[in-house]
């Protein structure tokens, strides 16, 4: 019944979206040819030319939307997915209709009409989209379109559960209850929801509260368990879901996948795959090619502080660990005499530390001996946002003392980071750091690195921890 309701919803989805792409198409012509808002030196073309053109759209619309998760279950879904999902489709819509507008070669379709009708229609199908959520959203806050769900197991991942489902109401999915098999669980309540009953008696327990999903989300250690709530829930008609108990785990960026459709749970996985990474890069190209161009003429100026203060070359380079664990040299303004580490062997800066010039320490207080890791971001060893790069032999020790530490190189090392502009930098907490950088990894976005970037420029490079 209940496939058979979203079907119909998908159905209404669909006919919309294709009244909306159709209703913009002729919008978009009479923005550009009949509304005198824009200059027309070639004349108006006659409409039956895009109207003809129009179902040949229609169809490339279809495929892009349905390529782009437009009829996906998205009652969990933030908004900003499905808009991120809107825009994605706009650009297939364009390169495809592109490639069947060159097969009217008999005529020059307006390119200004081309950007007015992808541009509306993006904004068409968010609003769209965006009203029928907020109506859903609204009728679930109001008791309707709801889906009552027992939660088998009241562990650590069936309460954290509980809370996400209460939290986010308008997902409309309401628990009804823990099924637990602990005697000592029995009618306590967890998050305002109550243990009704053991795994034995499923059955009756989908019928008595009226669930028609159910949530396995047993603890790791009780997997022999769920062999058996499988075989119990096969006989009902309840949509199933299986919650894995990832807190048991090391795990970074979990997700699912499959491989030749055997369902696969990714444990660890850097953020950055597919769109994400092209827009990651393209802003590090872009920002570290802008800086290098503008601070030339500055960078010219510390390299001769640099050569008058200490014999020795102006750039130091230095080896760090980076993505996935391997090395690179990045590369700094040399602050230190060039014989800094013959003795002592490698180890970390301190306040006041003879091993430094008097040029050195003002370039290490300001943190403009960084700038030149610029070029490091240019070529692909860095990213101008993310863990700050630490030398592989403290690492050796780092990863023994610090649980979890390696997973932050599954992001490429960053210039500044989330950690830096909240203080932890220099000699202050690892831990503090390495719990900052996991965060920022975990939440990655590309409005979070730009937030880190005006961050570090509104708060200065001065820092009292930078030795």
């Amino acid at each position: 019944m209940l496939k058979r309701h979203s079907q119909l919803i998908e159905a209404f989805m669909f006919l919309a979206d294709m009244a909306v792409t159709a209703g913009v198409w002729a919008l978009a012509f009479w923005v550009r040819f009949d509304s005198h808002l824009l200059a027309t030196p070639l004349g108006r073309p006659d409409f039956l030319a895009y109207a003809k053109v129009l179902p040949a759209i229609l169809v490339v619309a279809a495929f892009s939307y349905r390529y782009c998760r437009f009829y996906a279950a998205r009652r969990s879904d933030s908004l900003l997915m499905e808009w991120f999902d809107i825009a994605q489709a706009q650009i297939m819509l364009f390169l495809l209709a592109a490639g069947v507008t060159f097969v009217y070669r008999t005529y020059d379709f307006s390119r200004g009409f081309w950007a007015i009708f992808i541009a509306l229609n993006f904004a068409a199908l968010s609003l769209e989209r965006t009203a029928v959520r907020v109506s859903l959203r609204w009728a679930r806050r109001h008791g309707w379109n709801l889906r009552r769900a027992l939660i088998v197991g009241a562990g650590r991942a069936g309460q954290e559960l509980a809370i996400s489902l209460r939290r986010h109401r308008w997902m409309g999915i309401v628990p009804a209850g823990y099924v637990d098999d602990r005697e000592d669980r029995l009618g306590r309540r967890f998050h305002r929801v109550t243990v009704v009953g053991k795994t034995e008696d499923l059955s009756e327990l989908i019928r008595e509260h009226g669930a028609d999903q159910v949530y396995v989300a047993l603890p790791a250690k009780e997997h022999e368990k769920f062999d058996r709530v499988m075989a119990l829930l096969s006989e009902e008609t309840a949509d199933v879901r299986v919650i894995p108990d990832i807190g048991s785990f090391d795990a970074l960026n979990h997700s699912i996948s499959d491989i030749d459709g055997l369902p696969v749970i990714l444990l660890r996985e850097s953020p950055l795959y597919g769109w994400n990474l092209l827009l990651k890069r393209l802003l590090d190209v872009g920002f570290s090619g802008l800086a290098l161009l503008l601070l030339s003429p500055f960078l010219i100026l510390i390299a001769i502080g640099v050569k008058l203060t200490s014999p020795g070359p102006i750039f130091y380079g230095q080896e760090r660990m980076g993505l996935d664990g391997r090395n690179f040299k990045m590369w700094k303004f040399r602050s230190m005499r060039v014989d800094a580490e013959a003795q002592t062997g490698a180890k970390w800066a301190v306040k006041d530390d003879p091993r430094k010039t008097k040029f050195g320490s003002f370039l290490r207080k300001t943190s403009l001996d960084e700038l030149p890791q610029f070029w490091n971001v240019l070529v692909g060893n860095m990213s101008v946002v993310g863990p700050r790069p630490e030398r592989p032999v403290f690492i050796e020790d780092f990863k023994k003392q610090i649980p979890r530490y390696m997973l932050r190189h599954k992001m490429k090392a960053g210039i500044t980071g989330w950690a830096q502009v909240n203080g932890w930098r220099g000699n202050t907490s690892l831990k503090k750091r390495i719990q900052y950088d996991l965060y920022y990894i975990e939440n990655w976005s590309l409005w979070l690195d730009v937030r880190i970037i005006l961050l570090t420029v509104f708060r200065g490079f001065v820092n009292p921890n930078a030795y």
